[in-house]
This record gives structure tokens, C-alpha cells and sequence, in this order.
């Protein structure tokens, strides 16, 4: 498999795990606007991690990932929910 689509792949299940973790947090979603979601939390969550300096490490890159994915998803959605 090429690797960029190989990256895109995972991105997009990453996306789609912390999506749904977050619309079990705090409600709402399908398929597709749980991999929206899940992405965008990906990159909030991402610059949070990077912007406080939070060491994240449970032992396994994928699963700190979907952690920090999920943790971004629910405060955009937090947001959201409290805009609209």
C-alpha cells in the first residue's frame, strides 16, 4: 500500500475513534461528522498538546493519538454547542 494512503487511512480512523469517544461525551454525530470532528479535534487537540508542552504518553502512539483527537473533538464541540 502507498504510503500516503496508508497515512490517510489511519488519520481517518483516528478521526473516526475520537469522534465517536466525543459523541459519547457529549452527544450527537454520525459517521461522517464523527470523522469531521474527530479530525478536526485532532488538530486542536494537537496544538494544545504542543502549545502547554502536556506530556502525553500511554504507552502506545496510536492510542495517544485518538486520546489527544478525542480531547480536541469534545472542546470543539463543547464550543460549538455553546455558540449555537
Amino acid at each position: 500500500m502507498d504510503p500516503q494512503m496508508k497515512a490517510i487511512l489511519i488519520w481517518v480512523a483516528i478521526g473516526l475513534i475520537a469522534g465517536w469517544l466525543a459523541s459519547i461525551v457529549v452527544g450527537g454525530g454520525g459517521f461522517i461528522r464523527n470523522i469531521i470532528t474527530g479530525l478536526i479535534g485532532a488538530v486542536v487537540g494537537g496544538f494544545l498538546v504542543r502549545y502547554f508542552n502536556i506530556p502525553v504518553d500511554l504507552g502506545n502512539e496510536f492510542v495517544n493519538q485518538i486520546v489527544i483527537a478525542a480531547v480536541g473533538a469534545v472542546i470543539v464541540v463543547g464550543i460549538a454547542k455553546l455558540i449555537a
